[in-house]
């Protein structure tokens, strides 16, 4: 499979990340790179490469971002339910 150069990467990460609304976590995953390199490719390379798709994914970051602390709750309350139940199946 052809290597993508980087300019077509972040094209290619940012619209995936709108189409999607993923995170920058799970388009690293998916894209298997880091974290890092998906964040710096769709909020500094992809200004200069195409500045409307720029803006258009940050939108979506900007609403992952407001909305983390939902979901780390939403994990934390799930953890913690699920140590309760083995918990409670431990007692018997």
């Amino acid at each position: 499979m052809k290597e993508l150069s980087i300019e077509e990467r972040a094209v290619k990460v940012a619209q995936y990340i709108i189409e999607t609304e993923d995170t920058v976590r799970g388009a690293a995953k998916k894209f298997g790179i880091s974290k890092s390199s998906i964040h710096k490719d769709v909020s500094q390379r992809l200004l200069n490469i195409n500045y409307a798709l720029a803006m258009e994914v940050r939108k979506v970051l900007d609403k992952n971002k407001a909305e983390r602390h939902i979901r780390g709750g939403l994990a934390t309350k799930l953890k913690y339910s699920n140590i309760h139940d083995e918990k409670k199946r431990n007692v018997f």
